[in-house]
């Protein structure tokens, strides 16, 4: 969780410099954390860290904040085989039916534009590669950004799922782990009634709830178990 949450900052005090670089006027706190979705104390606090950086904000509490003009995030240093690779995967997203990972992706792809030397700017936006469109569907029922967050908290989701003959059976899994193939999106589950591991396509599921009780799974032991498995039915031994 530690981790996540200095993810979850860093991401915002990006999000802080990029609004007051392109604002034409004073941004008050109070206007910042509503566009953060914060307290206002939070940011308070994210300004002084940054100022404490030495980037340049100037203003004050109820006044507001402007950057200096002229000021600049010193450019990532991508190769421009990683520029393709970050452009190649983005696209990929749009193939597996997650719609929140493809918000995610094209807003890796425009902060990246942002902070990239100015050379490998034009590449990223016209790389030369071509992504079919042809994927899996976007499931109306489960959201994966809740199946997502499920795995990282190791939560139990309750599911009624409809299997290949249309017999429809409910469920109590521990998702550990999601898997996005061309023509379909799995949910990789140990599952409580069938006492085994169980792969559920996303587009057979009738209804999907994350639950409040958590399942043990020390050192991703569930997902280490799986794959162990999954390399015994591809090899034979």
């Amino acid at each position: 969780m530690a981790g996540e949450f200095s993810l979850r900052r860093a991401d915002r005090l990006f999000d802080i410099i990029q609004i007051l670089r392109v604002a034409t006027a004073p941004r008050t706190a109070a206007a910042l954390a509503a566009e953060l979705e914060v307290t206002t104390r939070t940011v308070y606090r994210d300004i002084a860290t940054l100022q404490a950086r030495r980037i340049p904000i100037e203003g004050a509490p109820g006044i507001g904040y402007v950057l200096r003009r002229g000021f600049d995030l010193p450019p990532l240093m991508f190769t421009v085989e990683e520029i393709e690779a970050i452009t190649v995967g983005a696209r990929l997203l749009s193939r597996t039916g997650d719609v929140a990972l493809q918000r995610a992706a094209q807003s890796v792809l425009s902060k990246v534009s942002v902070i990239v030397p100015e050379t490998l700017r034009d590449h990223l936006a016209s790389a030369p590669f071509y992504v079919s469109a042809c994927g899996a569907s976007v499931s109306p029922v489960v959201d994966l950004a809740d199946v997502r967050g499920a795995i990282r908290d190791s939560r139990k989701m309750r599911i009624a799922y409809s299997d290949q003959k249309g017999d429809r059976t409910r469920r109590v899994i521990w998702p550990f782990a999601v898997a996005y193939y061309v023509e379909a999106t799995l949910i990789c589950a140990w599952c409580e009634l069938r006492n085994d591991y169980r792969h559920f396509r996303v587009d057979r599921i009738v209804s999907a709830k994350p639950l409040d009780q958590r399942y043990c799974d020390h050192g991703g032991q569930l997902m280490a178990q799986w794959l162990a498995m999954r390399r015994e039915e591809q090899t034979g031994y």
